[in-house]
């Protein structure tokens, strides 16, 4: 085992003499055995009170870098490798990153982790390991294609572990096999990933991209996350996971607290559990179950797991708040539904309101009920995100238990987004500051006082230039696209929905087309760059992917417009990718309809890396502008207010706008013109241009006109690039505030109680 910098120093030596080679594949593979066992030999943090974050996702990202920055290591590494020949970038690209989750719920989960670990928190992350993801995502024919994302390797940051658990299932029980991963803390202790996979599955039955045999549980379950759920067989799947998820999870925590001789009647004075999402609701149900089987009445159960949940709602959408079939969760966990059925009754007692019942009266189980019901916290994830829970989607339940209530404002780790990716903004921070803002964020506050210095502002646009080199190299080599770096860079990437209305950025991207055509030429040429994958079930989402890939198509050929307009898709967006394009962007693109996004973090990413947000008033966008000020954020758009209101009268007609208005239309149509169609799917384009007119759920036709109005006044702005400098600035200035270690600090001050 490599233990000492001097060992692997010896290894690359010894390895250097006896081959007369040393492949970056080696290099990173000596270098990563290194850092495992520095962490393997950190202090494990123990105390009386154990926080379980169970989370369907943790987006981890690849670990090499992160890893040393916490280990205070990674200068002195990358001095190392580039005394051996090598660039940084060489070695990186040898990791495979972990497919373990798809957007914003994931990669917060991972954020908290490094988090808990850095404030020495005692707090584990338990969830699944999937063998290929959600999927890799390809471009043909400009549309989305799904392949098994194969990340697992012959290296690994994850140990596998024998577990004695048995997860009962229809046709018997499946045996668990357990993957552990160290999480190291900025400060030296190490908590624990644990992930869970079933010892039966097989790989060999997907085909035809990510086609597989839905039925076949004891071979399926962890093959991919998020199964499509468009029929039976999907749905009752997803429930097999989540109850194999949390079954294994429920069965650790009680083995732990037996093995600290916990009183399992006052399990809750030792175990806090934060529930991420509606996924992981059943370890509610299970927990009771086990803790029944070990000798606690009903009621006694009940009262033990009420005061050791809790539960983050993420969104207010109604795929996030899963509601299950009555019928499948009978065929799939009939253990569980007497347990049901007892909350159900008790319930109903509490409150005849039919939006507070966990069995409805069309036999549906409403998963966010339960967590409600029985958790002792119910937390939202942005201030106006939980005012609107309150006062609309869950009303009922805040009058039944209004103490539950709390905001959590999300946050991110500073060590990834800023250490991490963005070295070079971090080491001139942390000389222009004396102190490290990763470590310590309230200090960029002070950044402020060089609000109108010239040189600090000419610094810090130097160095986002330096970063659109890096990443215009990094899109020749990964996808051949040849971009202007002296463009503006406006980038949305996150996940493809139309909630988040990447559609209203297509429809301004024609808007622009048709303009330079007609001669009307930006200042400067513009970047407009998206990242995004469609769930594999999601129709509508991939027409959107469609029709930007077709833009960027048409543009790419059109030698009148090329020159002044560029669109670029990055394929197979993920972590990695976005490490590159968030240093690099000079707007980032938070245009969700307002209510829609509970927060956001990737509006914080951007803003650390200094670029200037274009947003709606909606999820933490709201207190990026109370913190930065309106001159230093552009924002349009109609507030919650409004869009609530048009969903409870249901009076939003899309139709109206497109007919009442020419250059809406224009814009609309464009996606059916001619030229779209000779290069798109027709029945795609068409599918898309009928749903904006005649559904539009998310209102791109509210707000569009109002957008390409703040959009074009952002870019006539940037031409002022002291005045754009400055608000570059005070974005990150400001952005301290939206650390994850605040976050984790408010979680554990007010409901964890670790410390």
């Amino acid at each position: 085992m490599i233990k000492k910098l001097q060992d692997l120093q010896q290894h690359i030596q010894q390895e250097k003499r006896k081959y007369n080679h040393l492949s970056a594949t080696r290099m990173y593979e000596l270098i990563q055995a290194y850092v495992k066992a520095q962490m393997q030999s950190a202090p494990i943090h123990q105390s009386e009170r154990k926080l379980y974050y169970i989370s369907a996702e943790f987006l981890l990202g690849k670990m090499l870098t992160s890893n040393l920055v916490n280990l205070g290591l990674l200068d002195e590494m990358q001095e190392l490798v580039q005394k051996e020949g090598f660039a940084w970038s060489q070695i990186q690209d040898e990791e495979m990153e972990p497919s373990l989750g798809n957007g914003g719920l994931g990669r917060l989960a991972a954020c908290f982790l490094d988090s808990i670990a850095s404030l020495q928190r005692n707090g584990d992350g338990i969830g699944l390991y999937y063998h290929f993801g959600l999927f890799e995502q390809k471009f043909e024919n400009n549309k989305q294609v799904e392949l098994p994302n194969r990340w697992i390797g012959k290296t690994s940051w994850f140990t596998k572990k024998e577990v004695n658990y048995r997860v009962p299932y229809k046709n018997g029980w499946l045996k668990p096999i357990l993957y552990d991963m160290e999480v190291i803390g900025e400060h030296g202790t190490r908590n624990t990933l644990h992930l869970f996979d079933v010892e039966s599955v097989d790989e060999s039955i997907v085909h035809d991209g990510i086609q597989f045999d839905k039925t076949a549980i004891e071979k399926n379950l962890t093959l991919f996350l998020y199964p499509d759920d468009s029929d039976e067989a999907g749905r009752k799947l997803r429930i097999y996971q989540q109850y194999f998820m949390v079954s294994c999870a429920a069965q650790m925590i009680l083995e732990e607290a037996l093995q600290h001789q916990w009183d399992l009647r006052h399990l809750h004075e030792h175990v806090i559990i934060q529930i991420n999402d509606t996924h992981p609701t059943m370890v509610i149900l299970e927990l009771i179950r086990l803790l029944q089987k070990r000798g606690l009445l009903l009621a006694e159960a009940i009262e033990v797991v009420s005061g050791m949940c809790a539960y983050t709602n993420h969104t207010i959408l109604a795929e996030a708040l899963e509601t299950w079939p009555y019928a499948y969760l009978q065929d799939v966990v009939p253990q569980l539904m007497n347990i049901i059925e007892a909350l159900d009754v008790m319930m109903k007692e509490r409150s005849k309101k039919a939006s507070t019942a966990i069995i409805d009266a069309n036999r549906n189980v409403h998963m966010a009920n339960i967590d409600i019901h029985i958790g002792k916290s119910v937390n939202g994830v942005a201030a106006i995100h939980t005012d609107i829970l309150k006062q609309s989607e869950l009303k009922d339940f805040y009058a039944l238990y209004p103490t539950k209530f709390n905001n959590k404002t999300n946050g991110i780790t500073f060590r990834r987004w800023l250490s991490g990716c963005n070295t070079q903004l971090h080491h001139y921070l942390c000389d222009l500051l004396k102190k490290d803002p990763s470590s310590h964020p309230e200090i960029l506050k002070e950044l402020v006082k060089y609000a109108h210095d010239e040189t600090v502002i000419a610094d810090i646009m130097a160095i986002k230039q330096e970063k659109k080199m890096e990443w215009i190299a990094h899109m020749k080599k990964k996808q051949q696209i040849t971009l202007n770096p002296y463009a503006v860079f406006d980038t949305q990437v996150k996940r493809l929905h139309e909630y988040k209305r990447q559609q209203m950025n297509a429809l301004y991207i024609i808007h622009k087309l048709l303009q330079i055509r007609d001669n009307e030429l930006p200042p400067r040429p513009i970047n407009i760059i998206f990242g995004a994958k469609a769930a594999c079930a999601y129709t509508i989402a991939k027409d959107i992917i469609h029709a930007l890939l077709c833009l960027q198509e048409l543009i790419a050929k059109d030698e009148k417009v090329s020159p002044y307009l560029q669109l670029c898709f990055i394929e197979n967006y993920n972590v990695s990718e976005a490490e590159f394009i968030i240093p690099a962007s000079d707007i980032s693109e938070q245009i969700s309809l307002a209510s829609k996004e509970a927060s956001g973090t990737g509006n914080m990413k951007f803003m650390l890396n200094g670029a200037v947000t274009l947003g709606t008033n909606d999820g933490a966008n709201v207190e990026i502008a109370d913190l930065v000020g309106q001159e230093n954020i552009y924002t349009f758009g109609k507030d919650s207010d409004t869009v609530i209101a048009h969903y409870a009268n249901q009076d939003y007609v899309a139709k109206d706008i497109y007919e009442g208005s020419e250059h809406v239309k224009t814009l609309v149509d464009f996606l059916i013109s001619d030229e779209m169609l000779r290069i798109g799917d027709p029945v795609s384009l068409t599918r898309l241009h009928h749903e904006l007119i005649h559904k539009d759920w998310f209102m791109t036709l509210l707000d569009v006109e109002e957008y390409i109005v703040c959009k074009e006044k952002m870019l006539q702005d940037y031409e002022k690039q002291t005045d754009w400098g400055r608000k570059m600035l005070m974005n990150i200035a400001m952005s301290g505030f939206f650390s994850s270690d605040r976050t984790i600090q408010e979680y554990d001050r007010d409901i964890w109680k670790l410390s």
